[in-house]
């Protein structure tokens, strides 16, 4: 068996690093959904959230103090595609254990449709398998949220989802 020489400069590096500029203590801690929806308000685009669906992930740490929010997608007037290879990545750089999803509905329906619920139990299968827990997805508008915890929405391939 013959092996080539490997050049070294085609080979890209990868490194992992994290950094916190805030101590844990610090963070702001998630105990219920409402605590959720404030964080994720003060953070949506003020401009976008009546005008296109946006994605976002909330990174939490064991505590469910906030990592970081992730932007995930912008879409269309009627859906965004959330890629979840990109909503675990971004968990996985930030050391999260757990994370909550979000999404607007720029109509301010807050009932989440047969996609949304489909999304929602792949993202947290996939999750599952990355001991990366899918703490809620909240449906957000101006005027209030729907929260896949708080209405006991079946998400497979666990029915109860921990706060």
């Amino acid at each position: 068996m013959q092996c080539d020489t490997v050049d070294l400069y085609k080979i890209s590096e990868v490194e992992l690093r994290y950094k916190s500029k805030v101590k844990a203590s610090e963070r702001p801690k998630i105990a219920q959904s409402t605590d959720a929806y404030a964080i994720l308000m003060q953070y949506w685009d003020d401009n976008k959230i009546d005008f296109v669906e946006q994605f976002k992930v909330l990174l939490l740490n064991q505590a469910n103090r906030v990592l970081g929010i992730c932007d995930i997608a912008t879409g269309g007037i009627t859906a965004t595609v959330a890629d979840i290879r990109v909503i675990l990545v971004a968990a996985l750089k930030a050391n999260a254990c757990g994370i909550i999803l979000s999404h607007n509905h720029p109509s301010g329906n807050l009932t989440p449709s047969n996609p949304d619920k489909e999304m929602t139990a792949k993202i947290k299968e996939a999750g599952a398998y990355l001991d990366i827990k899918v703490l809620d997805h909240l449906i957000v508008s101006r005027e209030g949220y729907y929260s896949f915890a708080d209405e006991c929405t079946n998400l497979t391939p666990s029915k109860s989802l921990p706060f």
